[in-house]
């Protein structure tokens, strides 16, 4: 799918800057935007680098403000909105197309008979952006100028100039910046032309997210260099901006390395599937990144979403599937699950590790749980039986973890069912949390929590068995909490409750959580942990009140602690977070469910078919973290979330093959 957007939405400011566009480069840098080219976002800029792979993500270089000379007209081709409100210069009038070829953003601004393409990309395994500017049509020759903005700073802050001053000296072929005497330094470099150190801050750019997020909305920039060049029709241009001090020069060759990789993700992918999930191949790729450790220096992970969160263990078990699995491409499990095994403490694997590099927070429940599914995925589609072996000692430790308890007052509990948390943690995925607030706290027996723990002791009596161990134990485990897990269902509400022992009572609240009850474990020959009649019944509900086209609402509407609309201050988005605001991954397993109980395979794919048109919505290409759970279902959140991707891919493919 090539996303293409012509002048009715390109020559439309709010719709053009409603849409974004999203480069990355496997070790956690990215760049993002928005068609328009208005920066709206603090994590707007072409170069976000990942300076301790995969966090330390910093600002480095924002944008390229471009102006072009042509037949003694001056076109400027940039569009900035400033705090004051104005609009100033307006470039995306000239703005005649936008698309993707693959990921890579392609703009194509026409200036009379004059024909500009813009596309941006990085290069796979490094801090490294390219912009590149090919004139394809005119009658004469133009100028052309760059003005360079650099920055140095979080990729979650914003600057105020103040009397900071960025070094900026002449080196071969570009400039070397460097913000302070402790700062990495970093490059830009033209393949032709002249470039020009220059000193001057352009100040108070205004960012509309920001504001509707309840954050500070003005932002810095610091023109640091110039660029000129003349261009004759079919000449090109190739800005370089990267912490390496030699990247590749040669713009050409580094596209067409980048369409290279880009056919490569997509070799080992089924040609029969449609457009939109190829295109989700592609977006899957996106969050896959180096997490290098001393014993392992190819150790992989997983970005849960862009542009704001880390890499997150529950995010990333959930998401391995679909993301790795799917895609053709289990070495890559097999690496994620091989970096994760080394953070395994206490029985529990890292809930994130936060962007600055500290110690990892324990702060989860179920990221241990989702990682024994992930090794029954790998292991169904790899059969690797030295990976198992390898990693079943550490998961026979994480079992008796928890039988004899661990953070946070985790632990078995004699009904067979797993209790979690104290006053003030947040341990379920439904983990919004500010200040000494928990939003939905969940302290008890939570329903996904227990049909995970019977999952993970179905898993290991399947890999004791594989390994000629003993079974029994895992088996009796799983028994126990079979019978104990009957004491979510009941009969007068005709579903689950969502948690038992809360310390206020059983708790009947309508989630989307029981909807793992039906959908797991994946072992047809496992005894469910309920009956049919049971599992018809949460489909039918859960499909009722939660299921939307974009994924299921977090809380149901008839419930009076529902909230429909996500915004406003951190206060405001957390306190709706998970009381009914739309989740695109839930669609997964809710789907799973649905042919589980009506075996329809067309009508199961159809619930996944509304995610085709939000493609070209929001991030284009991607899938958002979460939407309104009111209509018109708008997208929130991330702008490109890891487990909504893998979760519409790998429901896809298991249902469709």
């Amino acid at each position: 799918m090539n996303f293409n957007y012509g002048r009715d939405i390109c020559g439309h400011l709010t719709l053009a800057s409603s849409r974004e566009w999203l480069i990355t480069n496997g070790i956690g840098g990215y760049g993002c935007g928005t068609i328009s080219g208005m920066l709206t976002r603090c994590y707007h800029g072409l170069l976000i680098a990942a300076l301790k792979p995969p966090l330390k993500r910093t600002l480095l270089l924002t944008k390229l403000d471009e102006t072009l000379q042509y037949c003694d007209r001056v076109y400027q081709l940039t569009t900035n909105r400033w705090s004051d409100g104005s609009i100033s210069p307006r470039g995306y009038l000239y703005l005649e197309n936008f698309c993707l070829e693959g990921t890579i953003p392609v703009w194509t601004f026409a200036c009379g008979d004059a024909l500009i393409e813009k596309r941006v990309w990085m290069e796979h395994g490094a801090n490294t952006t390219y912009i590149q500017y090919q004139f394809k049509r005119g009658s004469a020759s133009i100028d052309l100028t760059l003005k360079a903005f650099f920055n140095y700073r979080d990729h979650n802050g914003t600057t105020q100039s103040g009397d900071w001053q960025i070094a900026v000296e002449e080196v071969d072929r570009g400039v070397g910046i460097q913000a302070f005497p402790e700062a990495t330094p970093f490059y830009l470099f033209t393949d032709s032309g002249e470039i020009f150190p220059n000193s001057h801050w352009h100040l108070a750019f205004d960012l509309a997210m920001e504001r509707y997020r309840g954050l500070w909305d003005r932002d810095d920039h610091y023109q640091g260099a110039t660029i000129q060049t003349i261009l004759n029709p079919g000449d090109s241009i190739t800005i370089i901006a990267s912490t390496d001090r030699y990247p590749n020069h040669n713009g050409k060759i580094a596209l067409e390395k980048r369409y290279h990789y880009q056919q490569e993700l997509l070799k080992n992918y089924p040609s029969s599937d449609p457009p939109w999930i190829k295109q989700l191949v592609l977006a899957a790729d996106q969050f896959i990144v180096d997490r290098p450790l001393t014993d392992n220096p190819d150790g992989k992970t997983i970005i849960a979403g862009y542009p704001w969160f880390a890499d997150w263990g529950r995010d990333t078990m959930i998401a391995l599937p679909g993301l790795t699995l799917t895609t053709g491409r289990p070495e890559i499990a097999r690496q994620i699950l091989s970096t994760f095994a080394k953070y395994l403490d206490g029985g529990m694997l890292p809930n994130v590790f936060p962007d600055q590099g500290e110690t990892p927070q324990y702060n989860t429940v179920d990221a241990i749980l989702w990682y024994f599914e992930a090794i029954r995925a790998y292991y169904t589609a790899t059969e690797d039986k030295e990976l198992i072996a390898q990693l079943f000692p550490l998961l026979q430790e994480v079992i008796d973890w928890h039988r004899r308890g661990t953070r946070y007052n985790i632990h078995l509990d004699e009904d067979g069912l797993i209790y979690a948390g104290e006053a003030g943690s947040q341990l379920t995925w439904m983990d919004a949390k500010v200040g000494d607030w928990v939003v939905t706290p969940r302290q008890g027996k939570p329903v996904e929590v227990n049909a995970l723990w019977y999952n993970a002791l179905v898993i290991m009596a399947y890999f004791a068995e594989i390994l000629q161990q003993p079974t029994a134990e895992y088996q009796q485990m799983a028994e126990h909490t079979h019978q104990g897990f009957q004491r979510f269902w009941e009969p007068s509400l005709n579903y689950c409750y969502d948690v038992l022992d809360t310390p206020e009572g059983d708790d009947s609240s309508l989630r989307p959580n029981q909807i793992f009850a039906v959908s797991l474990p994946k072992f047809k020959t496992t005894t469910p942990l309920l009956n049919h009649q049971q599992e018809k019944a949460i489909v039918d509900i859960v499909a009722r009140e939660l299921v939307t086209s974009f994924g299921l609402r977090s809380l149901s509407p008839n419930h009076p602690h529902y909230q429909g609309h996500y915004g406003g201050d951190q206060v405001s988005r957390d306190g709706s977070y998970h009381q009914g605001i739309v989740w695109g991954w839930l669609i997964g397993h809710f789907v799973d469910s649905y042919w589980k109980v009506y075996h329809d395979i067309s009508g199961a794919l159809s619930f996944l078919k509304p995610m085709a048109n939000h493609l070209d919505d929001a991030c284009i290409g991607s899938i958002s973290e979460i939407f309104d759970g009111d209509l018109p279902l708008l997208p929130r959140g991330c702008f490109a979330q890891a487990w909504s991707v893998s979760e519409v891919l790998r429901v896809w493919r298991e249902i469709s093959q």
